[in-house]
């Protein structure tokens, strides 16, 4: 029913911003692009390095101008803009559940032994999957993924394996499959905002919490917390779309330079995360916190394993063991 509301009051304001931003002068086609991360994020960083190298490669034919730190809404309003004609693009992932069930699987717990395992799952069959339903369902057509750090927990005394859980006190964000699967590997999960968290650790409401790196350095946590230990729980990947009338409106000739532009950003936004999570356990570990690399990962996918049976649909979790065995190569027991 939330979600229901949320659509109709977005559908509402799009409705009323009135037809779509592809405007067209001199043969010049006029993209907006929008997301709700700030301007020293990764993924404006890319979507400034994607906008230069479409103009370039469409001899200023398609230029994009691009809205960060979500001026022109949150994420379902950005989705909504699209498909209503009032922006062009945007950043979007896990969200789309909302449209498609299958994107759900862009943020699961432990689907993923690594990078080069999440890769292969996205370049692959399954990603080719979701990419279509997305383009079907939403109408919205992925371009090139970006792949996100990492989830990893904070704590003040090291947590290698479940059974160090018990009566673990730990903040999650307002993510049911995030509350159920810690819960069911041992923890006491509670929702509290991310600008409260700093405070819970400092009073011992909480006694700890999980975030990719650059959340854990940005919040300050390494002042309040001891270890950052590699439970490397979630994985995942996010897409820039972009309307599929919005695409289809162009030439040939344009939409193919657009999705050579889109594979080039993809491989941008690899390298410049690949530099920035080296320098964040940097400015981390400088900062007095212990990388505990001694974190029974396994045990943890296993702990976890009947919240996500409970969490995802039957399509999603056949498609989840699918993915988890593409990289183990082990048939995964469900029972």
């Amino acid at each position: 029913m939330i979600r229901k509301t949320m659509l109709a009051a977005s559908s509402m304001i799009f409705l009323m911003v009135g037809c779509s931003t592809q405007a067209q002068e001199d043969d010049i086609t006029h993209w907006k692009m929008t997301h709700i991360s700030d301007a020293s994020h990764l993924w404006h960083k890319t979507a400034l390095e994607f906008s230069e190298r479409v103009e370039e490669k469409t001899d200023g034919k398609v230029q994009i101008e691009v809205f960060p730190n979500s001026q022109l809404g949150n994420e379902v309003d950005n989705i909504n803009s699209i498909k209503f004609g009032a922006t062009d693009l945007t950043i979007t992932g896990e969200t789309l559940e909302v449209w498609t069930p299958n994107a759900i699987l862009l943020a699961v717990p432990y689907a993923f032994e690594d990078e080069e395992h999440m890769r292969d799952v996205v370049e692959g069959d399954i990603g080719r999957t979701i990419e279509s339903d997305i383009t079907e369902d939403v109408g919205l057509t992925p371009l090139f993924y970006m792949e996100r750090a990492p989830r990893n927990l904070t704590s003040n005394a090291p947590i290698s394996h479940p059974d160090d859980l018990s009566g673990f006190s730990m903040r999650v964000p307002n993510v049911p499959l995030f509350l159920d699967t810690w819960a069911e590997a041992g923890a006491k999960p509670q929702v509290i905002n991310l600008n409260e968290v700093f405070t819970g650790l400092q009073q011992g409401v909480i006694a700890g919490q999980e975030n990719p790196n650059d959340l854990i350095y940005s919040n300050g946590f390494y002042e309040v917390q001891d270890y950052l230990n590699l439970t490397e729980h979630v994985r995942s990947w996010i897409y820039v779309v972009v309307g599929n009338e919005q695409l289809e409106k162009l030439p040939e000739d344009q939409r193919q330079a657009v999705e050579e532009a889109a594979l080039e950003a993809q491989e941008f936004a690899r390298d410049l995360q690949e530099e920035e999570q080296e320098a964040l356990s940097d400015l981390l570990k400088e900062r007095g916190m212990t990388f505990n690399e001694d974190v029974d990962q396994e045990a943890f996918r296993e702990a976890m394993l009947p919240a996500l049976e409970e969490n995802l649909g039957e399509e999603q979790y056949e498609l989840y063991l699918e993915m988890v065995e593409q990289g183990t190569g082990i048939e995964v027991d469900s029972e």
